[in-house]
C-alpha cells in the first residue's frame, strides 16, 4: 500500500479542515461532535494534518478536543507522531506545543526514526534546539542500521548542527550497524568540513569499519585528495590494513582506482612490507587490476618492483602475469580459443601464436 499519496476521499472533514488550517470550519465540525481521530488511506488524523501544515490554532483546538493523553501520540501507518512530522518541517511552534502537551521526543518511527534525526536530516536547527531541551536523546541510534544524527550531520556537511550535537554530547566514536563513524562517512564522501570538525574535537582518524575499512582508506578509494591530506597531517595511519587477510592499504586503493595524486602522497608514507612481504600483494597488482597506467608508472618510479612477489592471493606469479591475462582476455572475445590456459607463461605463448 502507497503510504506516500493521500486519497482526498479518505479525508475526514475534520481532517481536511486540520490540513487547510481552517479554524472557522473546524469549531463548526468539533461543536458538532464530529471525530478527530479518523484516519485517511496513510493513517493520518486530523492531528497530523494540522502538525504538518503548520496549522497552529487548529492543532491547540484538536488537543484540547481530545483529552485522552494518548492523543499527541498517535501514530500513522508509518508509525509517524505528529511530533515527527512537525520536526521534518521545521515548525517550531507546532513542536513547542506538542512537547509542552506530553508528546515524546524520543518517539520512533517504523523505521526507528526520532523527531530529533528528522530536524538534522531537514537543517532545522531552532527546532534541534527544541528538542534537546525538552530531553531528545543525542544519542543511540535515530534511525535503521544504526545511522544515528551525527552520521547525518556529518554526511550533509552541516557545520553548526554538527557543533551543536558534540556541544551537547553526542558520541563522536557513534556506530552503526557496519561499524562506520561519522567521521569515517565524512571521508566516504568528501566531506572536509565535517571532517575537519570532527578531528579537532578529537575523533579518531585511525577508526576501522567491521570490514575494516579505514577512513584514509575509504578517502583515497573514493578520490577525496583534500580529505586524505587531511588524515595523514592528522596522524591517519597509511599501514593500518584495511581488509581480514591484512594486506590491503590506502596505497592499494589509490593504484586501483587510479587516484595518482593521492598515490603521490601515500607512497612515500607506506611500508614497503607490501611490495615483498609473504602473503602481501603489491600494489604494483592493483595498479595492473586496475589498467591504471599512471598509478603504475608511479608506483615504478618509486621503487616498488615489476617482479613483485607471487600474488598467491588471486593466483598470479607476477604483476606481468596479471598484465598478460587481461591482455588475453581482450584477444579472447577477438577469437583466441578459451580452452588456452592463460596462466603465467602459457599466455605469452598464445598471445604470440595468435598474433602470428
Amino acid at each position: 500500500m502507497d503510504f506516500t499519496e493521500a486519497y482526498a476521499d479518505t479525508c475526514s472533514t475534520v481532517g481536511l479542515a486540520a490540513r487547510e488550517g481552517n479554524v472557522k470550519v473546524l469549531r463548526k465540525l468539533l461543536r458538532k461532535g464530529r471525530s478527530v481521530d479518523v484516519a485517511d488511506n496513510r493513517g493520518w488524523m486530523p492531528i497530523h494534518e494540522a502538525a504538518y501544515h503548520n496549522s497552529v490554532e487548529c492543532l491547540q483546538m484538536l488537543i484540547n478536543a481530545d483529552s485522552s493523553e494518548n492523543y499527541i501520540k498517535m501514530k500513522t501507518f508509518e508509525g509517524f507522531c505528529a511530533l515527527h512530522l512537525a520536526a521534518s518541517q521545521g515548525h517550531w511552534k507546532i513542536v513547542q506545543i506538542l512537547l509542552e502537551a506530553g508528546a515524546d521526543p524520543n518517539a520512533t518511527t517504523l523505521e526507528e526514526t526520532t523527531p530529533l534525526f528528522l530536524a538534522v536530516e531537514n537543517g532545522q536547527i531552532d527546532v534541534l534546539r527544541l528538542l534537546l531541551r525538552h530531553g531528545a536523546n543525542v544519542n543511540g541510534s535515530h534511525s535503521m542500521c544504526g545511522w544515528n544524527s551525527l552520521h547525518q550531520a556529518s554526511f550533509q556537511e552541516n557545520t553548526e548542527i554538527i557543533k551543536l550535537l558534540l556541544k551537547k554530547g553526542a558520541n563522536k566514536e557513534c556506530q552503526d550497524d557496519f561499524g562506520i563513524t561519522p567521521l569515517f562517512v565524512a571521508a566516504q564522501y568528501g566531506k572536509i568540513e565535517s571532517l575537519s570538525i570532527l578531528i579537532s574535537s578529537g575523533a579518531n582518524v585511525n577508526c576501522q569499519a567491521l570490514d575494516k575499512a579505514t577512513p584514509l582508506f575509504i578517502a583515497a578509494q573514493e578520490g577525496h585528495t583534500k580529505c586524505v591530506e587531511l588524515l595523514l597531517s592528522s596522524g591517519a595511519d597509511p599501514d593500518l590494513y584495511c581488509n581480514e587477510d591484512n594486506w590491503q592499504l590506502p596505497v592499494h586503493a589509490a593504484s586501483q582506482m587510479g587516484h595518482s595524486k593521492i598515490l603521490d602522497l601515500l607512497v612515500p608514507l607506506t611500508s614497503r612490507v607490501c611490495d615483498t612481504g609473504l602473503n602481501k600483494v603489491s600494489p604494483v597488482y592493483s595498479a595492473v587490476f586496475g589498467g591504471h597506467e599512471e598509478c603504475l608508472e608511479i608506483l615504478l618510479r618509486n621503487g616498488y618492483s615489476p617482479d613483485a612477489q607471487a600474488c598467491l592471493i588471486f593466483g598470479f606469479s607476477s604483476p606481468m602475469c596479471m598484465a598478460f591475462q587481461k591482455e588475453l582476455k581482450q584477444f579472447t572475445r577477438l577469437g583466441l580459443p578459451k580452452c588456452w590456459d592463460y596462466r603465467c607463461e602459457p599466455p605469452c605463448l598464445a598471445v604470440w601464436r595468435f598474433l602470428m
